[in-house]
C-alpha cells in the first residue's frame, strides 16, 4: 500500500485518529484469514485483535481478573490499518435518565 505524502484526506484522518484516542495497531494484512488473531500490549493492557468468521476485524481487552470474559474494544480499519480506541468513555453504556413526576392533583 502506498499513500502519497500530499494526500490531504489521509493526513486529516490520521490527525483525527490521534486526537480522538484511536491508536494504530498493525496493518490489516497481519490477520488476512478468518480465525487469525494477534495480541498486542497497548499502555500495559493486553489487546487481542481477531478476524471473525464474518470477515470483520474485532478487538478485545483481556481482563486479568479470574474468569474475566474479554471486553470488546472499539476497532476500525482505515486505509488498510487497524486502529483501536481504549477510551473508557466510549465503551460505557449510558443509561437514560428517569424522571419521576407526581401529578399535582394527587
Amino acid at each position: 500500500m502506498t499513500v502519497p505524502p500530499d494526500d490531504r484526506s489521509f493526513r486529516r484522518e490520521m490527525a483525527s485518529a490521534y486526537r480522538s484516542g484511536w491508536h494504530f495497531i498493525d496493518l490489516a494484512t497481519a490477520i488476512p484469514h478468518r480465525g487469525d488473531s494477534l495480541m498486542v500490549t497497548l499502555f500495559g493492557e493486553p489487546i487481542v485483535v481477531a478476524r471473525e468468521d464474518d470477515e470483520d476485524v474485532r478487538a478485545y481487552r483481556c481482563l486479568r481478573r479470574p474468569r474475566g470474559a474479554p471486553q470488546p474494544v472499539r476497532c476500525a480499519i482505515r486505509y488498510g490499518m487497524i486502529f483501536v480506541n481504549l477510551d473508557q468513555r466510549d465503551h460505557q453504556l449510558v443509561e437514560p435518565e428517569t424522571t419521576s413526576a407526581t401529578p399535582r392533583s394527587a
